[in-house]
């Protein structure tokens, strides 16, 4: 499945552990605190388990959306939609 990570991180040391934790993951950077590829479920539960333990639930919020390719390919992007520089073809690719 397609995975999305989104969040918002207040505490830099978290934050940049969560960020490679989904690197680790096979995820990759499609903007600073976003991340996308395709994980299966088993990867997916035990990605929101480390993210869990390395955030503060109270202040930090992490989302993680499961999309299909189709649902994928049905979403608009506009203007700079992806940062050049962190997406990787492989990313690209799921998108045309």
């Amino acid at each position: 499945m397609i995975v999305w990570v989104l969040y918002d991180i207040k505490n830099d040391k978290a934050r940049t552990k969560v960020s490679k934790v989904c690197k680790h993951t096979g995820l990759y950077r499609v903007q600073y605190s976003c991340f996308l590829g395709t994980l299966n479920k088993n990867e997916k539960d035990s990605l929101q388990l480390e993210i869990e333990s390395l955030i503060d639930e109270e202040i930090d919020k992490v989302y993680i959306f499961n999309m299909s390719k189709d649902e994928l390919k049905g979403c608009a992007m506009l203007g700079q939609a992806f940062d050049e520089k962190l997406i990787t073809d492989e990313v690209r690719s799921l998108f045309f």
